[in-house]
């Protein structure tokens, strides 16, 4: 028996088959495939829920100052990335991950404004350069390499 593609499922159609029985299995193939449309996104919605219920009020470590948010930031992102180079992430490592990113976020916040306050500094030195005003000059001076040598040492 002489065997046809058919177009509508993929599959094999003997000779003198009717469009009936094509069409019927093409129905039943887009109803199969709609349900794992429907079914994928609510799936991967509920893993990930399971996999951030027990993290999702996680605060990460806490970053006071511009020292404890630059080693966090450093020994986090060590962390994060000896998790990102394995080859396949769990569900426990995405968890691991969700948690890193807290403590990431708190360090980017403090280093943030701290990055802005030298900014201030700075700009105070230059303009205390520009009109002479030494006492000026030395206080944001020292301020600004303090922070600077603490955020790049």
């Amino acid at each position: 028996m002489k065997k046809n593609r058919s177009r509508f499922r993929g599959g094999l159609l003997a000779a003198g088959d009717s469009g009936t029985h094509a069409n019927a299995y093409h129905s039943h193939f887009m109803q199969r495939r709609t349900m794992k449309k429907l079914l994928l996104p609510t799936l991967l919605i509920a893993a990930t829920a399971q996999a951030s219920s027990p993290t999702e009020h996680f605060e990460g470590e806490p970053s006071e100052t511009l020292s404890q948010a630059v080693a966090n930031f450093s020994e986090t992102n060590q962390q994060l990335a000896e998790l990102l180079a394995q080859e396949e992430l769990s569900m426990e490592d995405l968890g691991t991950i969700h948690e890193l990113s807290y403590t990431l976020e708190n360090a980017l916040l403090k280093i943030d404004a701290e990055v802005e306050t030298m900014a201030v500094n700075l700009e105070e030195v230059h303009l205390g350069s520009e009109t002479g005003e030494f006492e000026r000059v030395q206080n944001h001076g020292s301020d600004y390499l303090e922070a600077a040598q603490t955020l790049v040492p």
